[in-house]
């Protein structure tokens, strides 16, 4: 178990991080290691992203950080496999996920262990965790159960499917969101027109994104933008003040995660193409 923590960052102060600041600040890029949990605890939202890549069984054990005695003591937890078929045990009841499929385990499960079926092609366990007040059921959710929505276009470059997977009408959580989001070929931008939403926080785990290529993410206020150069596996914390877009030099797919006051997904404030600075 290896894990980090990030503080809370002002509009103010992000105004002034040059590329290192702001990698040091917001990126996550030491997840996907082979036999290793890793987690990022943000002081936004207390949100966790982390990651397990089991060639051996893992087990999801607390750290001090939490101040309790297993890690889902107060909070709830969202898993999607990006890599080979493996499985999730939660006190004892094992849950097996293909590719690209995701798990929900609500508050008060004791034991979480993340195994591979093939220890020489592991699956890769991308997890968010999010403060939880009250218990709530363990639900599988397949790819064919999420909830599909179609948005961009061709024309300009943002077609896109977004899958979503442990949201309202599908899971009930607390307060936790996740989904997948995945580019057509040809479309390289993600969630454009741009947008901030004050109730919640988000993170993005970037996925597919071919050998040689990169996504430039762009945050800040809509007024005042940074960007910070990404790549496969990689994630980025976005502030509840800051937009969170990206453009690929190919297609890829990232998935989204977030937690806050407001479990409405439209819930956001739109920033006009032509208004961002």
């Amino acid at each position: 178990m290896i894990y980090n923590k990030r503080y809370a960052s002002s509009p103010n102060e992000v105004k002034q991080m040059d590329t290192e600041a702001l990698r040091k600040t917001f990126l996550i890029d030491d997840l996907m290691k082979e036999d290793e949990i890793s987690l990022t605890y943000s002081h936004y939202d207390r949100y966790i992203a982390g990651s397990a890549v089991p060639k051996k069984d893992l087990k999801l054990e607390t750290v001090d950080l939490l101040k309790a005695e297993y890690f889902l003591e107060r909070r709830e937890l969202g898993i999607i496999n990006v890599g080979a078929k493996g499985s999730v045990s939660v006190d004892g009841e094992v849950y097996t996920l293909e590719h690209k499929e995701a798990l929900y385990i609500g508050r008060g499960n004791k034991e979480v262990i993340f195994k591979s079926d093939n220890s020489s092609n592991p699956a890769k366990f991308y997890f968010n965790s999010a403060p939880a007040h009250k218990e709530l059921p363990t639900k599988k959710v397949g790819m064919q159960e999420a909830n599909k929505l179609e948005l961009g276009s061709l024309e300009t470059a943002n077609h896109r499917t977004v899958n979503q997977l442990i949201i309202g009408g599908i899971v009930e959580t607390c307060q936790l969101q996740m989904g997948l989001t995945e580019l057509k070929t040809g479309s390289v931008w993600n969630t454009m027109p741009a947008h901030v939403h004050d109730r919640r926080m988000e993170i993005y785990f970037y996925l597919d994104i071919p050998k040689d290529q990169a996504v430039c993410h762009f945050m800040g206020q809509p007024q005042e933008t940074r960007h910070v150069w990404m790549h496969n596996h990689q994630a980025i914390i976005s502030p509840p003040w800051s937009i969170h877009s990206g453009s690929g030099t190919s297609n890829y797919s990232f998935i989204w995660g977030m937690a806050g006051e407001n479990l409405d997904y439209g819930d956001m404030d739109v920033a006009p193409i032509t208004e961002l600075r």
